[in-house]
């Protein structure tokens, strides 16, 4: 018999967690699981907790990193120009009847590590382009949505490379994904509900301020001075869907964010964590911006997947998001670089190039692309976050009366 990798009732305890508060699942409802074939029984669990949640249907999307880089090194090169009309029928239909959406991320940082940025840049293209209606309906409300992990072996041997074996690596990721989510003892939806509580409490003293703008400095290299658009919202600790059933996007979230001004952002930033992008990873990098826009930038590894993700993507020159993280947080305390952007974020200060969620500025989502744009946030087809955070981050927000306020000290909130 296989040896469990986890704690049972822990497992059965995220899984409730994911589907009952991250998607709240409604009677009726229909469910899509994105999921890697080595994450399986994951997936099996959750689609069976969603029946019991009283989901109508619940549908499998599997994902396979083997095949995926086979795919792009032997595929005849005119296919990562299209992207399949029955898949994109399928996903736009299940998002008009409001299906909600379950990712699971578990991917190998490196999978696509040698593999041609072309292929993978025209590929990525033309899935943006495809399913375009249903991101909209992601980033507006319009359908519920999840976002969590799971170890997979590639992964887990990757975040911990000193372990004994490829078990004992898998044991310690388990442990920090339920640490991480707040997970053991079964009370991990009170603690959740504190959390939350804890974050919004933050939100409102950000928005009350109503600043214009933010400096945001350290002794790595960043100083910046970010614009923020006259109607922007921070947001953190949760959503409400345009169905008004409050749900988690991300599991976990430590993160209150919101949308600079696309073209009021000067100075320079400096990473302090890689960052994976398409299966492949860029470390030691910086980005300098002038009016907005992406002006230069530099990396010590993987510069040629920067400069993709920069000047391949329509308006990923321009940033849409900032966030913000205390150095002192459940996850930036493991001490643990996890090589997933949902942890890697949520453990330090972190920027996004490309597009701004909508409800980061009053009535966002019902304003069309065009209005975005006029009321000062950035349009792109994509969004990847890098994190910047550190131990000595320094945040000053400043007033309409030229007031200067202390936001972060130290790395952390003092707000």
């Amino acid at each position: 018999m296989k040896k469990t990798l986890y704690d049972e009732a822990h497992l059965d305890e995220y899984i409730e967690l994911v589907i009952q508060h991250g998607l709240n699942i409604q009677k009726g409802q229909e469910l899509v699981i994105v999921c890697s074939v080595d994450c399986a029984f994951f997936a099996r669990k959750a689609m069976e907790a969603a029946f019991k949640a009283g989901a109508s249907n619940v549908h499998m999307r599997w994902s396979d990193d083997v095949c995926a880089r086979t795919k792009y090194l032997m595929a005849d090169d005119k296919i990562f120009d299209t992207y399949p009309a029955w898949d994109k029928l399928m996903m736009d239909d299940l998002a008009n009847k409001g299906a909600a959406f379950l990712s699971v991320s578990a991917s190998d940082p490196e999978v696509f590590k040698g593999v041609d940025a072309n292929r993978l840049s025209r590929s990525s293209i033309a899935a943006t382009n495809a399913l375009k209606a249903y991101h909209e309906k992601i980033i507006t409300g319009g359908v519920r949505w999840c976002v969590v992990s799971v170890p997979s072996e590639a992964w887990a041997k990757k975040v911990f490379p000193s372990a004994a074996n490829t078990e004992s690596a898998m044991v310690s990721l388990w442990r920090n994904i339920f640490t991480a989510s707040r997970v053991g003892s079964g009370k991990a939806v009170d603690r959740w509900h504190a959390h939350i509580n804890a974050l919004k409490s933050r939100v409102k003293a950000l928005n009350d301020h109503r600043f214009i703008e933010i400096r945001l400095k350290n002794s790595v290299g960043t100083n910046l001075r970010m614009k923020l658009p006259a109607t922007h919202l921070w947001m953190g600790g949760g959503d409400t869907a345009k169905d008004g059933i409050d749900f988690l996007p991300n599991i976990p979230t430590e993160e209150i964010f919101t949308a600079p001004q696309y073209d009021g952002v000067n100075g320079t930033v400096v990473g302090t964590m890689p960052n994976v992008f398409r299966g492949n990873l860029i470390d030691g990098f910086s980005i300098t911006f002038e009016d907005g826009k992406v002006v230069s930038y530099d990396a010590k590894v993987g510069k040629e997947h920067l400069a993709s993700m920069i000047n391949d993507i329509k308006g990923m020159d321009y940033l849409g998001e900032i966030a913000l993280v205390d150095f002192d947080s459940p996850i930036s305390n493991m001490n643990t670089l996890f090589y997933n952007t949902l942890y890697d974020e949520n453990a330090s200060c972190h920027l996004a190039l490309g597009s701004a969620y909508p409800d980061c500025i009053e009535d966002g989502g019902a304003m069309s692309e065009n209005e975005r744009r006029a009321a000062g946030i950035n349009i792109s087809d994509s969004h990847q976050d890098f994190m910047f955070g550190s131990k000595d981050m320094s945040i000053i927000g400043i007033t309409k009366t030229n007031r200067q306020v202390d936001i972060f000290k130290n790395g952390d909130f003092v707000l």
